[in-house]
């Protein structure tokens, strides 16, 4: 055991070289004290409990942008959390951050993300508001996710600061500053009870962290280069079609865009306490976001199509909420959820919200077998 603990001292060591700026495992808060009789330090531990889960699994089938395409090299969400992970990791290592905390927001970023991606969220979120008066976001059903659901629905206790940065990653909002700010873990619980009634406010809460700073620009780096890849893989259009007031800047390619902020930021961001980056790649970044936007996202699914998966995402809600109400144990969302749920999970949260859960983890095979069969 000796050497155990000479291990553990020596990860404690490497901290002594990060930025001022960077969390430290001395830092982390859990909402349920463990035994520190562990080798890992407290992030490194949050990343081994996220990718152990079974929803991490579900990645791989989980759309990123284009559902049900016949192409083996179009990104899947799994895909998606791993390229941001590493361009996290890349621009926390130039800055001199806690890598650990990073991998950790990165990797379980986008675990409440619904079969069809924003797509589905979107159809989720108008039965929510319907069924429970209450917002869907993915960002806030993946914190629900790892405290409530997850673990047959005793949560995996992750330290607050990952639970923040995944609640605050929002990679739909461009900025040209991500300031963390200061928060209690009461302070935190707050936001993420609040998005539910408020998501306006709520999508404007900074991270906790440095850290949460970085995932949150690297969400937008990790796709908005790949989502092009996917695109002119599929032929909706040439890479000679993207604007070359764009490409002077970032470059016309996943690898070359990737490459160009990142250095931009690491350059921008050194030894400061906020992520960065010049206004000229920010601007490139905004338009590119906005060709994509105009090229990739508003027809990546047609609008036959959508009305066909509102149609069917409402009736296998109706269809298992009925089947909970009459106690169908032959059901899908006993024998796949709720026979290995805890009793404390049953007992406090309701149906309704049972029902929400169970269509959020499903993977894009599973919720397009259902809606055949209904």
């Amino acid at each position: 055991m000796k050497n155990l603990e000479a291990i553990k001292n020596n990860f404690l060591a490497q901290e002594q070289t990060y930025s001022k700026y960077a969390t430290k495992s001395s830092e982390a808060i859990r909402f349920t004290e463990i035994n520190d009789n562990d080798i890992r330090t407290p992030f490194f531990r949050d990343v081994d409990r996220i990718i152990h889960a079974y929803s991490y699994t579900r990645y791989a089938d989980k759309t990123q942008v284009y559902s049900y395409k016949n192409n083996d090299h179009i990104s899947k969400r799994m895909t998606h959390v791993q390229l941001v992970s590493k361009v996290a990791r890349t621009i926390g290592r130039g800055l001199g951050l806690n890598t650990d905390l990073i991998e950790a927001i990165a990797l379980g970023h986008d675990i409440g993300h619904t079969p069809l991606g924003h797509t589905g969220e979107k159809i989720l979120n108008e039965i929510s508001l319907r069924e429970l008066n209450e917002y869907f976001a993915h960002n806030i059903q993946s914190v629900r996710h790892y405290m409530y659901v997850e673990n047959n629905g005793n949560g995996l206790n992750l330290t607050v600061q990952v639970l923040d940065g995944i609640m605050c990653h929002n990679g739909e909002i461009l900025n040209n500053k991500y300031e963390p700010v200061k928060k209690t873990k009461e302070e935190f619980l707050e936001q993420y009870k609040s998005a539910y009634k408020d998501l306006k406010t709520s999508n404007k809460n900074h991270p906790m962290t440095i850290e949460g700073c970085v995932v949150r620009i690297s969400d937008i780096v990790g796709y908005i280069g790949r989502d092009i890849e996917d695109s002119i893989n599929l032929g909706l259009f040439n890479r000679e079609d993207l604007p070359k007031k764009i490409t002077k800047v970032l470059g016309n390619d996943n690898k070359d865009i990737i490459n160009t902020i990142v250095k931009d930021i690491i350059d921008n961001s050194y030894d400061k306490p906020y992520i960065t980056m010049s206004e000229e790649v920010f601007t490139a970044i905004g338009e590119l976001k906005k060709f994509n936007s105009e090229n990739i996202y508003s027809k990546s699914l047609t609008k036959e199509e959508i009305e066909y998966y509102r149609q069917g995402m409402n009736k296998i809600y109706n269809r298992y909420l009925s089947d909970i109400t009459d106690s169908n144990k032959e059901s899908i969302i006993y024998k796949l959820f709720l026979n290995t749920q805890s009793a404390k999970y049953k007992e406090e949260t309701p149906i309704k919200r049972q029902v929400i859960d169970f269509i959020a983890g499903m993977t894009d095979d599973l919720f397009h077998k259902e809606i055949e069969r209904y």
